[in-house]
């Protein structure tokens, strides 16, 4: 029995004209990569940006260092730079502080709803004062279960460099007004479950 290709492997095959290999890599990283976008900038706009993802990375498919066999990291950093063009694209509108549109569509750890607003509230706080590869790289490990050398990777940065924002963001985080209390919360509703 065959196992199925890695990503690098069907990166070569498209570069060589293999035109059904480029479709597989969308098809095993389409949910995730379309996800990171629309958390950051709503599910219809998303819809757009994944079209604009996937052409750009057909594009620079030459440029895909194949030492890596998870084309995941490569793609993520191709949608992260597409945001970054969509978001300096409309400068006159504020893009929220780079925190996604609706924080994580059914994420509620919290049992109680009423507080869902307050918790965003103060999540969005806190994530808005990081600086924006702190809350990039918090953001791809937590919400697109990257490692931390990946999710560097997807942005540019140097493993270690990765790992220093990350230490970076959760001193901030844990810092942040209002999160003591919310962690404090979170962790008493967890303690009594």
């Amino acid at each position: 029995m065959t196992s199925d290709p890695e990503d690098a492997e069907l990166m070569v095959r498209s570069l060589d004209g293999d035109e059904d290999a480029f479709v597989q890599v969308v098809r095993r990283h389409e949910a995730a990569v379309g996800a990171y976008l629309a958390r950051r900038v709503g599910r219809e706009r998303a819809e757009d940006l994944l079209g604009e993802v996937w052409v750009a990375a057909f594009a620079s498919r030459a440029k895909y260092d194949r030492s890596f066999p998870d084309a995941g990291p490569w793609l993520f950093g191709v949608a992260h730079n597409t945001l970054r063009r969509h978001w300096r694209s409309r400068r006159d509108e504020e893009p929220r502080a780079n925190v996604d549109a609706d924080m994580a569509s059914g994420w509620d750890p919290w049992a109680a709803v009423d507080n869902r607003v307050d918790v965003e509230s103060v999540l969005r706080s806190a994530l808005a004062l990081l600086k924006p590869q702190q809350r990039e790289i918090l953001t791809l490990v937590a919400w697109e279960d990257l490692t931390v050398a990946d999710a560097g990777r997807a942005i540019g940065i140097p493993p270690g460099t990765a790992r220093r924002y990350m230490h970076e963001a959760r001193r901030a985080l844990r810092n942040a007004p209002g999160m003591a209390a919310l962690l404090t919360d979170h962790n008493a509703v967890r303690e009594a479950k």
